[in-house]
């Protein structure tokens, strides 16, 4: 059971569908006129569907319930003077679609007989009304007809579309209803589905119209939220935060848990209607549907984050504690209205994210790296490091594939540069890509990764798991980090090993930062070429000093001229990328390492990026330009057949 079983006592209230959810308080009575005992109201007073309220006083003898012989078929207790008298005949014409009581107009859900209560002829109308309404439904939703585009035409062209599915459906679950009837289920699937379609239409055009405008400018700051979304936003979280902790007193959290996010979804829905009506709460529909689905993303999700998390736009996430978040659009950084509550709300989502990939974050092991069910990047710092309160870091990728070409489209490299990229990832030349934080290093490993045959077996190696590559062969390994005890911790090192025993045809090292360089670089120079890392580095000159500092770092006591011929025999290719300061990143350099003069290491660069300057709207202006040298790695280029490919590139 999803709800917990209450007792006697503390069920004390009655389904939502028995009743309205606003509570209107009834209407002082007229004085009646003085009458005996035993006189009940008259049969010309009551209707056969009214239900008489029992007047009660508190400490005060009740009356004795009828005996059964006496009881009327609509379940309604009736004085002695109705005992005997007929039932009344059942109405026709308009009166047989009287309001429906405690029901919502807009709510589908609610024509449900009440379990022992109401007159039988009324409850077979609300089964019949239901039936119809969730067959039609049913049709509409399995239909290809475009209910957005329908409902930004309007209302008129929106109810011909579904008074003509409804009669389709009804005719073929041979459903027959009386033109009134008909009509009340019309109206019930417009106020439930015209509403929805209108809000997602307005969204894609909101959607759309921000697009158009991020694309035009770049660096243009989102636009802000109308007051009306922000007071719907301020409504929702007043009422979460009052309703979450009654909820979860309701529900078995361990039923809950084996739900998935749908069928919870379905679940609080009418939980969250009953104690919106006990708490004298009025939320309309979209409200509601806003309420269910923050108290979901806290369930189960990732709370307030996955507001920001669905937005294609954000590229960075950035949480300071609880009431300051951070994103980053266009390779900017922008200030959300999203806020935890507290910071034991941060810590109760960071510990979520960790855990799911068999990690811990506590206060013995304050920091910790982890990443999505997506692939996006997570690191977590918690006090006593961090002073603010719980830190969340989010590298968030697109789910939209990047590719040369589309780097090549939204100016990230020129297509000349594409091209030669290309031919370098098929030729199995080894690329070391270098970049500052943020700046796409992983997002052009993934491009250039395209370029590698399907048939051929790639381990990748990573501290937290992101890169997606889209070869069918691929093994992926993530290093481990040490328990309570300090034992069990598996290092990038170990794996670069264990990977060699793997009969891999390339190693691909998600970043290199430590002593794991020596068995990287051993690898390259013993058959696994095509292998591709990163590193953290300003220019390509910088990373091949970087790189062999981390040599140094395995305590290897080797001549520098002796690491420097390794390097040199080991990578082929650098390329330099940048995230300048318009928020565009540009790949500035592709350079070769060609050899060894001495104790220098010798490259030569194939392309460039030169600044020019500044247009109007604040990006950049610059020019991808080739230095028409002879490639170095030409002979391998030809070996694959590519080597006219290569030249035309570089001109």
């Amino acid at each position: 059971m999803f709800r917990r079983n209450k007792s006697v006592e503390d069920d004390k209230t009655v389904p939502t569908r028995a009743r309205p959810l606003i509570v209107e308080e009834p209407a002082a009575p007229a004085a009646p006129e003085p009458q005996g005992p035993e006189r009940g109201p008259s049969s010309s007073e009551t209707g056969p569907d009214t239900v008489q309220p029992a007047a009660t006083v508190p400490g005060a003898p009740q009356p004795e319930a009828p005996e059964p012989d006496a009881m009327p078929a609509d379940g309604s207790a009736l004085g002695p003077a109705d005992a005997g008298a007929p039932d009344p005949e059942p109405p026709t014409g308009p009166e047989q679609l009287a309001p429906l009581n405690g029901i919502a107009d807009d709510d589908i859900a609610g024509l449900q007989p009440v379990p022992g209560g109401g007159n039988a002829q009324e409850n077979v109308r609300l089964q019949t009304l239901h039936t119809a309404c969730e067959l039609a439904r049913k049709t509409i939703k399995e239909s290809d007809a475009d209910l957005i585009a329908l409902a930004q035409r309007g209302r008129s062209e929106f109810a011909d579309k579904i008074e003509t599915l409804a009669k389709e459906a009804l005719a073929n679950g041979e459903i027959q209803l009386s033109g009134l009837e008909h009509r009340a289920v019309i109206t019930l699937l417009m106020q439930d589905l015209f509403s929805d379609a209108r809000q997602q239409a307005e969204e894609q055009i909101q959607s759309q119209r921000l697009e158009e405008a991020q694309a035009a400018n770049p660096l243009a700051p989102p636009a802000e939220e109308s007051p009306k979304v922000a007071a719907n936003r301020s409504i929702v979280t007043t009422a979460k935060r009052k309703l979450q902790p009654m909820i979860m007193d309701r529900i078995d959290v361990g039923a809950a848990s084996a739900l998935s996010r749908q069928e919870l979804a379905r679940e609080l829905t009418g939980l969250t209607a009953e104690l919106l009506v006990e708490e004298k709460m009025q939320l309309n529909q979209l409200e509601q549907r806003d309420l269910v689905t923050a108290i979901v993303n806290d369930m189960v999700g990732l709370g307030p984050l996955e507001h920001v998390l669905v937005d294609e736009s954000v590229t960075d996430i950035l949480v300071n504690g609880p009431h300051q978040i951070y994103v980053e659009r266009g390779g900017k950084l922008h200030l959300t209205d999203v806020q935890f509550q507290d910071d034991a709300h941060v810590m109760q989502v960071a510990t979520r994210i960790v855990n799911a990939v068999g990690r811990r974050v506590d206060e013995t092991t304050p920091l910790c790296d982890a990443r999505l069910q997506d692939g996006s990047r997570v690191n977590v710092i918690i006090p006593p490091l961090a002073i603010d309160g719980p830190s969340i870091s989010i590298r968030k990728f697109s789910d939209k594939k990047i590719t040369l070409e589309v780097m090549a489209r939204q100016g990230n490299v020129s297509q000349e540069m594409a091209t030669v990229l290309s031919v370098a990832g098929r030729a199995r030349i080894n690329i070391l890509i270098s970049g500052g934080t943020g700046s796409g290093k992983t997002t052009t490993l993934n491009a250039v990764s395209q370029m590698i045959d399907p048939q051929e077996r790639i381990v990748t190696i990573e501290d937290a798991a992101e890169l997606k590559l889209q070869q069918p062969h691929v093994v992926r390994l993530e290093t481990r980090a040490a328990n309570l005890e300090g034992q069990g911790e598996i290092s990038m090192r170990d794996l670069v090993k264990n990977s060699l025993r793997m009969r891999p045809d390339r190693i691909i090292l998600g970043e290199v930062r430590g002593a794991e360089a020596v068995d990287m670089l051993q690898a390259m120079n013993t058959g696994h070429d095509g292998s591709f890392s990163t590193i953290h580095a300003n220019n390509p000159r910088e990373a091949l000093t970087r790189l062999e500092n981390m040599v140094g770092m395995a305590g290897i006591n080797l001549p520098a001229r002796a690491v420097r011929t390794q390097i040199v025999s080991a990578i082929n290719m650098i390329v330099q990328v940048s995230r300048m300061r318009d928020g565009k990143r540009r790949i500035t350099h592709i350079s070769e390492i060609v050899g060894m003069e001495g104790d220098v290491v010798l490259m030569q660069d194939l392309f460039t990026y030169e600044f020019q300057g500044e247009n109007e709207d604040g990006s950049l202006r610059g020019e991808f330009k080739s230095s028409r040298l002879r490639p170095h790695f030409l002979p391998q280029a030809e070996y694959f057949g590519l080597g006219k490919t290569l030249l035309g590139a570089i001109g």
